[in-house]
């Protein structure tokens, strides 16, 4: 299994100096082995996200080019994955941090390790209607030729991803 632990610090400037407020250890693991589906369609669930079964998750994950699970201790927090032909191209999907681990860093760090497996690829990706400004910060822009094919395309119109 190949693992990458880090720290996640914030920082408040107060009068120009900076005082720590807190200091939490994640680990961020490539591997689908011991995941918790069912956790991970919950927290799609949760956070306004499509979500299928647990297996449909499984099988996603595992089929694509890079998975990415973010835990603190032993509980899964976030993820997200990644498909791709590893040469140029590659999609980024279901990236996802558990609602109460929001607003940390927690998914910046994700995406960033996610990138990283994609090198010299162009990437891309569909945000959910007003997440944009996440992803701008990592450098996406939005694309003006994209077009989209949903297998729920009603649905997905009312969720304001189409016109």
């Amino acid at each position: 299994m190949t693992r990458h632990a880090t720290c996640l610090q914030r920082f408040l400037a107060v009068n120009g100096r900076h005082r720590r407020l807190a200091i939490m250890e994640i680990d961020i693991r490539y591997d689908c082995a011991g995941v918790d589906w069912g956790i991970v369609s919950e927290t799609l669930k949760r956070v306004g996200m499509a979500y299928d079964e647990p297996d449909v998750h499984r099988r996603a994950f595992e089929a694509s080019h890079t998975a990415a699970f973010v835990y603190h201790g032993d509980r899964l927090i976030g993820f997200g994955r990644a498909i791709s032909d590893g040469v140029y191209q590659g999609a980024v999907y279901d990236v996802a941090i558990v609602p109460e681990f929001q607003k940390r860093g927690i998914g910046t760090i994700l995406m960033k390790k996610i990138l990283e497996k994609l090198p010299g690829c162009n990437v891309i990706l569909y945000a959910a209607p007003e997440k944009e400004g996440f992803y701008e910060a990592l450098e996406f822009r939005r694309m003006k030729t994209g077009m989209v094919r949903f297998k729920n395309p009603e649905k997905m119109r009312e969720k304001g991803f189409t016109e």
